[in-house]
């Protein structure tokens, strides 16, 4: 090997370096501009399951990646937002989104003002300016995507630059042409390539580059970019391990549909290839692949589509099912269970803010829901005395520890990815959020042994302080119900009514003091009774006060916006 030919492979080494690199900045950028916009696609995906593939397709654009989609999805399934009929959807469409880069990379095809050596250092250029001289979030994000852009049409010019001395080498055309006749062997080579690289778009763009030199011939550059499709499965396989088995059935219909569709198209350009071999051994241009790799994704959909249902029903199949999980009830009618249940969490789509911030404010909100049924379980205990409630709601504190131990630990992993400002602030009032349903459950607990201290004495509260804390709960009720749905809709309006809601409380309190003192001295109510009322009533009052602050930070996020 000469020194030319090494100064040749670093160039080509280092071309794919930049191409790799510079599609995950552009990626990276482009994922931070429309974070907002992907959160309310994802809403639309959980409301209507058939625009499911469209926001595939969607999301997969403007990630660049539809490993990282299919990786999200797993991530969704195991977290209970999306079901796996719905992830089938998003799954068919990432496959159509990923087409977008090939579609790039084949633009030095379409003319000489298009080639990537002509405009990526402009690219570069203002991105690199946009980046040291502005200090807005939006500008710097769109500064990013151009760099990245540039770099990765840079690559893209380094790989063809260092690959075309070799145009007329032997190797070249002999190993494409034993890969275009040997079916099995190409979709087997695009497999493993991809599965290496854990990126389709990277091993299709390598493929388009060898296109451009004019190595690749049809019959090779199908099989290979077929089995590239397959290859891509190997990320969502990975990210399933340690998922639960419904995520793991959403990686296996995701090999499954390319697998089938592989063995589909295969089988018929093997026949079309069969009687014409002189298209067969033609050399394909970059945006013959580009072409050839869109129809395959977009009729594979089509086709496979109407049998979703048989998909599910296959990975089934594949990933047994265990004896369905117990539910709440269950779950509280066992002495040896510690907990009712536990947030479902993936540190998979950590990477993929957004999202992350999606599932995990998911799960705050089912915290909320629990801090919701924490209160009826400890006033019910008051209310009938109730020693079974009593064990029901010391259960559902150790749950809401450990809903806080969980959520507080997977938000500081999230504080630590690249997060835009608007996701800074939202990521921070959902720890606070959290630490603030927590203390919700303190105060219940507290409540719970308060009434545990009237079922050992064999005493309970007059009618009338029954009457008057049912009064206040009401109150209080609306007041957690109404911060919680300020967080689930984002709703600055609904946040302002809590602040009604708990100077009501707040009125409330200081005339049940009143009318209690005056039972007391009237005798008609015993000290200790009284002792537990008022505890009562302090606890209902803070626990008004934490649900203005949560109704404060949603306030905080939609004034900011």
């Amino acid at each position: 090997m000469s020194i030319t030919d090494i100064e040749m492979l670093f160039r080509f080494v280092g071309g794919l370096g930049m191409f790799l690199y510079g599609m995950h900045i552009m990626a990276d950028g482009l994922q931070k501009s429309a974070g907002g916009k992907m959160k309310q696609l994802l809403g639309v995906l959980t409301s209507h399951r058939i625009l499911g593939v469209l926001v595939g397709a969607l999301v997969t654009a403007v990630i660049q990646s539809s490993s990282a989609t299919t990786v999200m999805v797993v991530g969704f399934v195991n977290a209970g937002i999306i079901n796996l009929t719905q992830a089938v959807g998003v799954i068919m469409g990432a496959n159509i989104g990923t087409t977008i880069t090939a579609w790039v990379v084949s633009m030095s095809e379409w003319g000489e003002m298009l080639k990537p050596e002509f405009f990526a250092p402009l690219l570069i250029g203002f991105g690199a300016f946009i980046l040291l001289f502005s200090k807005k979030e939006k500008k710097r994000q769109v500064g990013e995507i151009l760099v990245g852009f540039g770099v990765l049409f840079i690559g893209l010019s380094f790989m063809s630059g260092a690959i075309t001395p070799y145009r007329d080498a032997p190797i070249f055309a002999t190993a494409f042409r034993v890969l275009g006749k040997n079916p099995v062997l190409g979709i087997l080579t695009g497999a493993v390539v991809t599965a290496i690289i854990q990126s389709s778009s990277a091993s299709v763009g390598i493929l388009q580059t060898l296109a451009l030199n004019g190595f690749v011939s049809w019959n090779s550059a199908v099989y290979i970019t077929l089995g590239q499709n397959i290859g891509t499965c190997v990320t969502a396989l990975l990210s399933s391990a340690g998922a639960n088995r419904t995520a793991k059935r959403a990686a296996v219909i995701h090999l499954l549909f390319n697998v089938l569709g592989a063995l589909i198209f295969g089988v018929l350009m093997f026949v079309v290839f069969t009687m014409n071999p002189a298209f067969a051994g033609g050399k394909v241009t970059s945006v013959g692949i580009s072409v050839f790799h869109t129809i395959f994704n977009i009729t594979n959909t089509l086709v496979l589509f109407p049998f979703a249902k048989i998909l599910v029903e296959l990975s089934g199949k594949i990933i047994r099912e265990k004896a369905p999980e117990l539910s709440a009830a269950e779950l509280s009618q066992d002495p040896d269970m510690d907990v009712f249940e536990r947030p479902h969490l993936d540190r998979r789509i950590l990477g993929s803010t957004s999202f992350a911030i999606q599932s995990v404010a998911e799960q705050v909100l089912r915290m909320g829901e629990l801090a919701r049924e924490h209160m009826d379980l400890a006033m019910d205990s008051v209310f009938e005395v109730n020693e079974e409630k009593i064990q029901q709601a010391a259960r559902m504190e150790r749950t809401m520890d450990i809903f806080e131990k969980d959520l507080t630990e997977y938000l500081v992993y999230l504080s630590h990815e690249s997060l835009t400002e608007p996701e800074i602030q939202q990521v921070s009032h959902l720890l606070f959020t959290v630490s603030d349903f927590e203390r919700i459950g303190d105060h219940c607990d507290n409540i719970a042994e308060l009434a545990e201290s009237l079922v050992k004495e064999e005493r309970q509260l007059s009618a009338d302080a029954v009457e008057d804390l049912k009064d206040i709960l009401d109150v209080v009720v609306k007041a957690v119900d109404t911060a919680i749905e300020s967080r689930r809709k984002e709703s600055i309006i609904d946040a302002r009514r809590v602040y009604m809601l708990e100077d009501d409380v707040d009125s409330m309190e200081e005339d049940l003091r009143h009318s209690h003192m005056e039972r007391l001295s009237k005798g008609l109510c015993s000290a200790d009774t009284g002792i537990v009322f008022l505890d009562i009533l302090s606890n209902l009052e803070r626990i008004s006060d934490h649900a203005v602050n949560i109704a404060e930070y949603v306030e905080a996020e939609k004034v900011s916006a």
